[in-house]
């Protein structure tokens, strides 16, 4: 199914990719921070997030902005290296420029905590709030101390993925109150190997509307983030989405988080 030199035609422009992991790491990556802040520049790309499962990328993102003028966003995820759900953690990310929080991921199933402090300190900020790697009951439940504190900014991430495995249902039910951020890394043959028909089933299911296209790319085996947009792109118009649609996946949806 993966033809990346058919989508290198595709232009870029205004676009944004809320997944994506870069060096400095623990595991083995592609691109550095600047290495894909200047890629996305040239690309045209309106923004790009940065994401580490182990430290705060708040700092990384706020210098690669700086250093290459493109918009780089970054946060931390609540994994145990930042001490889990650590209140401290996510008030320094948020001093230090961060827009994201995401909850446990390589720590998930391990959650405990007082979540209502977390709560507070991302919605005086006005961040957005990312699921991590939790299960849809999990999710559920963080939707509703979500809904408290009025926060209107919050990411189901890669819902179909075995991590998460949310059905149609429940990813129907959870974009009332949130975007379903799908990746296409789920498709990788290293990765889940997902069928990309699961991908657009979903977002027929919920809707264009409430959906998010992103890849997770970053890993060393993998291609660029930015051919893996493209190609997202390529194989969403070859079944049969709109680049109206598409338009509002990679880049309006991602606006109204950010903004």
């Amino acid at each position: 199914m993966f033809d990346f030199e058919s989508s290198f035609h595709i232009k870029l422009d205004g676009l944004v990719d809320t997944h994506i992991h870069t060096a400095p790491d623990v595991r083995e990556r592609l691109l550095n921070d600047l290495d894909l802040a200047s890629a996305a520049l040239r690309e045209g790309m309106e923004a790009v997030v940065i994401k580490s499962h182990v430290e705060s990328t708040a700092g990384r993102a706020r210098l690669a902005s700086e250093a290459t003028g493109m918009r780089v966003l970054g946060g931390v995820t609540l994994n145990d290296s930042v001490g889990g759900l650590n209140p401290d953690a996510v008030r320094a990310a948020a001093r230090m420029g961060g827009r994201f929080v995401w909850l446990p991921t390589v720590s998930a199933g391990n959650v405990t905590g007082d979540l209502h402090e977390i709560m507070g300190i991302i919605g005086e900020h006005d961040m957005v709030l990312g699921t991590g790697h939790l299960k849809p009951d999990e999710i559920f439940h963080v939707l509703d101390i979500a809904a408290e504190y009025r926060i209107r900014k919050v990411i189901v991430n890669h819902p179909l993925t075995g991590v998460v495995g949310a059905s149609l249902e429940e990813q129907k039910e959870m974009s009332g109150r949130a975007y379903l951020e799908h990746c296409l890394v789920a498709c990788m043959p290293r990765h889940d190997g997902l069928d990309f028909r699961r991908i657009t089933e979903a977002v027929r299911y919920v809707g264009p509307e409430r959906c998010i296209l992103a890849t997770d790319f970053g890993q060393r085996h993998n291609p660029s983030p930015m051919d893996g947009l493209k190609q997202f792109i390529h194989l969403m118009r070859m079944e049969g989405f709109r680049d109206e649609d598409i338009i509002r996946m990679c880049r309006d949806n991602p606006l109204e988080l950010i903004s």
